[in-house]
C-alpha cells in the first residue's frame, strides 16, 4: 500500500513538472509571436495615407520625418531631401477650412474629389487622409508607406507610440533607463549588503543574529507601492533640495529605491552562503596566525562565491524586474539619460503604465510585448554572465 502511495505522489509530481513547464514554453512563445507581431505593421497609422502633388520628388520618409513635418519641426521639401519649396500640411480633419459642408457632401460622398484638387493646386502640400478617399483615378502621388523596421525600433531615439501620422517605438531610451536605473542601484546595495551580511555571520553575536535576520527578511514582505510612496514623499524631496534639481523624480531616485529593495535579498543569500562555510575552514586559518578579518576575506568570501553570486543575480533580478515603485520616482520621462540626476523610463515601468491603454492587436500593443522579450533577454544575459563568472571561481 505503501508504494502504490509513493507511486502516486511521485506521479503527481511528475506531472505537475511537465504541464509546468509546457506552460511556462507556451507563455514565452505567446510573448514572441505578439511581440516580433510589430515588424508585421505599416509605419502609418492604420486605415490612413500620406498624399504630396505629383511634381514632389518625395517617394517615402520615414517615421521621424513624418512627424517633424506635422509638427511643423520641418517647413521645407529641402529638408528631406526634395525641392526647395515651403511644405504646407494638411489633415482630414482640417476640411472644413477648405471647403464648405455643400462642396463634401452631406456624407463626406465628394471628399475624394476635393481631396485630389486641394493636392493638385498645391505643389508643396503634404495630406494626411484615410485611404478609402482616395481612388486609383485621383491626381495625387501616394507615399510609400513601409513596415516597422527591426533596427528603428531597436536603436530608435524616441518613444511615441500614440503619434499621428507615424507613431515611433525607439526602444533605446527606456534600454538604456532600465540599465542605467539597475546599474546605480547594485552599485549601492552591493557594499551595503555584503558588509551587513559578513557582519551577521562573523561578527554578530548569536542573539543580535536571532534578531536582526527575521527582521530584514520581513522586509522582502512590504509591498513594492509602499517603497515607492516613501521615495515619492522622502527620497525625491531631499533629492531635490540637496542637488538643487528642477524636480527629484530622476533616476538616482529610482536607483536608492531599488538598492534598498534589493537589500534584503543580497544580505539574507550572502549570510547563509558564509554560514555554510565548515567551521574547521575557520579554525585552520586561525590556528596558523591569520586575523579574524583576514579568515573572513581570504577564506569565509572565497568559499562563498558562489552563493555571492546567486546574492548579486537575485539583487539585479529584483532591480530589473520592479515596476510600481520606479514608476512612481522616476519622473517617466522616455529619454536617453545623461545624467543619475535625469528622469527616466524604465521597461517595466513603460509595459505597467501603457498596456492597459494600448489596443489589443496594435503596434502600441505589440511594441509592449517586444518590450517584454527585450527584458527577459536582457535577464537571461545578465543570468549566463554571472553563472560563467561564478563557475570559473568554482
Amino acid at each position: 500500500m505503501k508504494a502504490f502511495f509513493e507511486k502516486v505522489i511521485s506521479g503527481i509530481i511528475t506531472c505537475s513538472g511537465f504541464l509546468t513547464s509546457i506552460v511556462i514554453i507556451l507563455i514565452i512563445l505567446f510573448l514572441f509571436s505578439e511581440g516580433f507581431g510589430l515588424f508585421s505593421q505599416k509605419s502609418i497609422e492604420g486605415g490612413y495615407t500620406l498624399v504630396v502633388n505629383q511634381s514632389n520628388p518625395i517617394k517615402e520618409l520615414d517615421a521621424g520625418q513624418i512627424n517633424k513635418i506635422f509638427d511643423q519641426d520641418i517647413h521645407n521639401w529641402k529638408q528631406v531631401g526634395g525641392e526647395d519649396r515651403q511644405i504646407k500640411v494638411f489633415r482630414f480633419d482640417d476640411m472644413l477650412s477648405f471647403f464648405k459642408e455643400k462642396q463634401l457632401g452631406k456624407n463626406y460622398e465628394n471628399a475624394g474629389k476635393c481631396i485630389s484638387q486641394l493636392v493638385a493646386a498645391n505643389p508643396g502640400i503634404i495630406g494626411f487622409v484615410p485611404k478609402e478617399f482616395i481612388h486609383k483615378d485621383a491626381h495625387v502621388k501616394q507615399l510609400k508607406d513601409p513596415h516597422i523596421s527591426f533596427w528603428e525600433t531597436l536603436f530608435g531615439k524616441q518613444w511615441y507610440p500614440t503619434a499621428t501620422p507615424a507613431p515611433q517605438f525607439g526602444f533605446l531610451p527606456l534600454i538604456l533607463g532600465t540599465i542605467w536605473v539597475t546599474f546605480f542601484a547594485i552599485l549601492f546595495s552591493l557594499p551595503f549588503g555584503l558588509s551587513v551580511s559578513i557582519y551577521l555571520s562573523e561578527v554578530a553575536s548569536p542573539r543580535i543574529r536571532s534578531f536582526l535576520k527575521p527582521v530584514i527578511e520581513l522586509l522582502n514582505g512590504i509591498p513594492s507601492v509602499v517603497y515607492g510612496f516613501f521615495g515619492l514623499i522622502v527620497i525625491v524631496p531631499l533629492l531635490q533640495n540637496t542637488f538643487h534639481l528642477p524636480v527629484g523624480e530622476s533616476g538616482l531616485a529610482g536607483s536608492i529605491i531599488l538598492a534598498i529593495m534589493a537589500l534584503p535579498t543580497i544580505i539574507s543569500v550572502s549570510e547563509d552562503a558564509m554560514q555554510n562555510c565548515p567551521r574547521e575552514m575557520r579554525e585552520a586559518s586561525l590556528a596558523l596566525g591569520a586575523t579574524q578579518w583576514q579568515t573572513i576575506y581570504k577564506v569565509v568570501i572565497p568559499y562563498s562565491i558562489s552563493g555571492i553570486t546567486s546574492a548579486i543575480v537575485l539583487g539585479i533580478g529584483r532591480a530589473f524586474g520592479e515596476t510600481m515603485a520606479v514608476l512612481m520616482v522616476t519622473g517617466n520621462a522616455a529619454i536617453i539619460p545623461t545624467s543619475i540626476t535625469d528622469p527616466l523610463r524604465t521597461i517595466p515601468a513603460t509595459i505597467a503604465a501603457e498596456l492597459g491603454e494600448a489596443p489589443t492587436g496594435g503596434p502600441h500593443y505589440e511594441s509592449l510585448f517586444l518590450l517584454g522579450i527585450i527584458l527577459f533577454i536582457m535577464t537571461m544575459i545578465v543570468n549566463l554572465s554571472v553563472e560563467y563568472i561564478s563557475s570559473k571561481h568554482k
